[in-house]
Order: structure tokens, then sequence, then C-alpha cells
């Protein structure tokens, strides 16, 4: 077997691996799960995550996940928790204990941080017998997995799963908040996020920009507007402004012929174009041209464009 094989077929292993343990999480979206939810979403603290080693990372993601899904969430690392940063977390609040194994010994003092104080304590853990299962007030246990690791000793499976026990949790509250495209956006200004959650209105072109030719214009006019304007189309409007119909580069294929420059705009047009409206985010906006297999986009009030997009002008921002 060559090296190429030899690196394909190991990937394919532990793809294979883990995949056979994901599929054993159904069983852990029970009562439970639930309870934890429902504890997490009638919360009038922060949700305090926290784990050591690889589960620290998961963690780490999982707090990250919760407060830009209008959670508020942060991370305590467990063995930071003993040198003073339990003095962060609060009554109203509740903690999330991530834990393969259950028996972290770095997890003894937030443990009995939560007996003490009464302060919810969510468990995370394959281990029903581990003192994390037992201390916790609620406790979403998984079937322990065989590690990818050919050694079963390195932490593969078992991490994929909390994190996707923890996406689960996540995309729950989510949903049970009725959580908004635009509050999403506002928690994420900057990055692609940020950019894919602009709204048309942002980076339209407008005003003198607009490619646009009245219903009843000779096409020897409408196809130098048409051209200066450098969108590929023309916008057709009636006497009110409104936009009726679009003249695209296929239109002018279609019916080009010996008459066509003598043609009414409204006689090559293609009617009832789609639009959108400057709410419309950039993200919807992209979707709606790759569905709609279109390379330019209107934006309307009450049927008169007042924008509009290219396709190469939105990928290249949420590039």
């Amino acid at each position: 077997m060559n090296i190429n094989k030899k690196i394909i077929a190991s990937a394919k292993r532990t793809l294979s691996k883990e995949l056979d343990s994901i599929k054993t999480l159904s069983s852990t979206f029970n009562k439970n799960f639930c309870d934890a939810i429902e504890i997490i979403h009638s919360l009038k603290g922060k949700v305090i995550v926290t784990g050591v080693g690889k589960s620290a990372h998961i963690g780490n993601k999982l707090s990250a996940t919760l407060t830009s899904t209008g959670t508020p969430s942060y991370f305590v690392h467990a063995t930071e928790a003993s040198h003073g940063d339990l003095g962060s977390i609060k009554k109203t609040d509740c903690v999330i204990a991530i834990s393969n194994s259950g028996e972290t010994s770095e997890l003894n003092n937030i443990i009995q941080f939560t007996k003490r104080f009464n302060i919810t304590l969510i468990g995370i853990t394959s281990n029903s017998k581990s003192s994390l299962h037992k201390n916790a007030s609620v406790s979403i246990l998984y079937k322990k997995p065989m590690e990818a690791c050919p050694l079963n000793l390195a932490p593969t499976s078992s991490t994929s799963m909390s994190m996707i026990i923890g996406d689960c949790i996540a995309i729950a509250l989510l949903e049970l908040k009725g959580f908004k495209s635009t509050e999403f956006r506002s928690l994420h200004p900057g990055g692609n996020l940020g950019k894919d959650l602009k709204y048309l209105s942002e980076v339209m072109h407008i005003k003198s920009k607009l490619p646009l030719a009245k219903i009843n214009e000779k096409m020897s006019k409408a196809l130098i507007t048409m051209t200066k304007k450098s969108f590929g189309c023309l916008g057709v409007i009636n006497n009110k402004n409104e936009i009726v119909g679009i003249i695209t580069d296929g239109d002018l294929r279609r019916k080009l012929n010996s008459n066509f420059f003598n043609k009414t705009a409204e006689e090559i047009m293609t009617k009832k174009p789609t639009v959108a409206t400057k709410q419309m985010l950039v993200g919807e906006a992209i979707n709606l041209m790759n569905t709609k297999k279109i390379t330019s986009l209107f934006i309307c009030d009450k049927k008169i464009p007042i924008g509009i997009v290219h396709i190469h002008d939105l990928l290249r921002l949420t590039s």
C-alpha cells in the first residue's frame, strides 16, 4: 500500500468510528436533555461552561456559540476555578460541566461549590457512575464511545459527541427564544458573518447608477443605457416608475433581429422580474439569486426600484 492509500484508509477508519459513535447520540436526547434546556431557557443569570483538557476546548466553543445565539455565557477553566474564578459564578447562574470520564479531579471544587451555594449543575458525561453524573442537578449522559484513536486513548469520538451535544443545546435554545437573523447580525458586526448579514440597503447601487428604461422607450436608446450601466440587465418601468419587467443579455440574444432597434423595451422585456426589499440580508439575496439563476437583483420599495446589486458585488463582500 502506497503512502497516499494508507493515509486515506486511516482517515476513513477515523471517520467511520466517529460516525458510529455520533449515531448513538439519538438516545441522549431524552427527558434529561429537555430538563437541561428548560433550566437554561428560564435562567436569570448566565451559563458558565467548564472543563479541562480537550473538554475545555469544547466548552469554550459551546460558550461562544451560546453567547452568539442569544444565551449569555462565559467559559471558566476548571483549574482556574480553584484559584479564584469560582467567585465569578453567581447564584442566578448555572454551570455546564463537560467531562467524558466525569471523574476529572479539577472538577471537584466546582461540583462542591455548586452544591454549597445551590447552583444548578448540568453535567455532560459518558460515565453513569462518575461523581459528575451523580452530583449534577441534571446529567446529559451519552454512550461511552470507542475513540477513533487506534489506542483508544486520544479523545476523538468523545470530543465530537460532546461538541454535538453542545451544538444541540445552543440551537434548541435559539429556536425556543425565536432568535432572529437580525439579532444574530447585531452580535456579529465583523468578519464574514457580519458581512453576510448586512442589509441590501447598505450595499446596493442607487440613483444614477440604476439601469432603467421606460416601457415605450426604443431599444436603440435602451441598449445604450444598458451598456453604460454595466450590470448586464435593464429594468423596465411604467409611467408610475414601477418596475414591470427586466431585459437581460439573454433576452437580447433571443430576440435580436433586423427590426430589434425599433422595438420598445416592453416588447423585449421579461415580465414580473424577481426583486428584493432593502431589508433583505446579503446572505438571503445570494441564496435567492442562486436559486433563480440570476446575476443582478433590483431592490424595490412598493414596486419602485431604489437600488440594484450584482452577484459579484455580494460574493466579493462575503469572501
